[in-house]
């Protein structure tokens, strides 16, 4: 992969802050024509440097308002790929990663309440070779760097 240089960090800043900002109004930003912009753009992501685009829904906006952290426990052993592959296709899930410890995994997951958390969680356990999970509700977000 390519060294990035200073041009290249300044797109990728105007795109994370707006995704949908034209290669015009990036170009008046730091100083390239639209054009330059992307082709500088169609690098990045041939490069692989930007994955995709993508919206990010406001988890308030559609009532998901009751968040869980849940530890994964497998039976035998499931590679990553098998595990994200499991849980991608249930919307509730907005993160997943695989960690040190006990636990295999752990899943970052949001509801509108309660029961509809169950519900997820039970999509979570049926969807790959779940031996059990603990889940942790969230009462209050104190820090969020994560969202724009």
């Amino acid at each position: 992969m390519r060294t990035l240089d200073d041009l290249d960090e300044k797109v990728i800043a105007c795109l994370t802050r707006d995704a949908r900002a034209t290669y015009a109004q990036i170009g008046d930003e730091v100083g390239l024509s639209a054009p330059a912009v992307k082709r500088r753009v169609d690098r990045l992501l041939d490069d692989g440097v930007i994955r995709g685009f993508t919206a990010i829904v406001d988890p308030h906006a559609m009532q998901w308002t009751t968040e869980a952290y849940v530890q994964v426990y497998c039976r035998g052993n499931i590679s990553p790929d098998e595990l994200k592959a499991s849980w991608e296709p249930i919307p509730e899930v907005v993160s997943a990663a695989t960690i040190s410890g006990q636990a295999d995994a752990i899943l970052r997951v949001r509801a509108r309440d309660v029961r509809h958390l169950e519900q997820a969680l039970e999509r979570i356990r049926a969807a790959g070779p779940v031996d059990k999970s603990e889940s942790i509700i969230v009462l209050s977000e104190l820090i969020d760097r994560g969202h724009p």
